[in-house]
């Protein structure tokens, strides 16, 4: 969304409150797919998810969209497309093969940590800062968030699923996902965990997974 924008049409004076709260649920819908309190209230919606219910509720009775239980862990209220629900569908059983690693912007849809779900934690001391903040990213591994890079690239934090040999080389590879795509010329970490590399507990795993030792700390970086 970055660039400048111009406005083209000025804003038309009849439009209702009630066709303003329907378009706002309809791109919640489109956005979403499954539309819940939690993503609600992550949007930052004004009026929140009691302002949005109503209309979500009298789509569902004109046979728009539906209403259930669909993803377990979750309030009762959920409403989704039909085409949500077929793609929910098809992956309800994992299929057998190579695991699917993602890179998700940490305010993405897509990426549900911090919103819908609460963010994996190690334990009650466990409060590390972590947030949908534009510049973060968050790595999952078949859909479990392993790793947590800040905004900068500078700071990472690993997920208790990380703490495996195999998951954390994945979430290395994902990471790599920036340089390849050319967002980034090679990744330095300074911090894991919030420990310096260079005393950081976890600093053998990550060399062996695939970063290098650098002056300015762990890199990672193309080849």
């Amino acid at each position: 969304a970055a660039g400048r924008w111009s406005l083209v049409e000025a804003p038309s004076q009849t439009v209702t409150a009630t066709e303003r709260a329907h378009a706002l649920a309809t791109s919640l819908l489109e956005r979403h797919g499954v539309v819940t309190r939690e993503a609600v209230v992550a949007e930052g919606v004004e009026g929140g998810f009691a302002g949005t219910y109503p209309v979500l509720r009298a789509m569902e009775e004109a046979g728009r969209i539906r209403r259930g239980y669909f993803v377990e862990g979750l309030g009762a209220a959920q409403f989704a497309l039909a085409g949500a629900l077929e793609r929910l569908r098809t992956v309800r059983e994992p299929e057998a093969g190579e695991p699917l690693v993602h890179l998700l912007a940490a305010t993405d849809p897509a990426q549900p940590y911090g919103a819908a779900l609460p963010w994996p934690r190690r334990g009650e001391d466990d409060r590390r800062p972590l947030q949908r903040a534009a510049g973060a990213y968050v790595v999952l591994v078949d859909g479990t968030a392993t790793a947590y890079l800040e905004r900068g690239g500078a700071s990472l934090q690993l997920f208790p699923a990380a703490d495996d040999a195999v998951v954390l080389r994945l979430t290395v590879t994902g990471l790599y996902t920036l340089i390849a795509d050319g967002r980034v010329r090679d990744l330095v970490i300074k911090k894991v965990d919030g420990e310096p590399v260079a005393s950081a507990a976890r600093r053998d795993e990550l060399l062996t997974a695939g970063f290098v030792p650098g002056y300015r700390g762990l890199t990672l970086r193309r080849g």
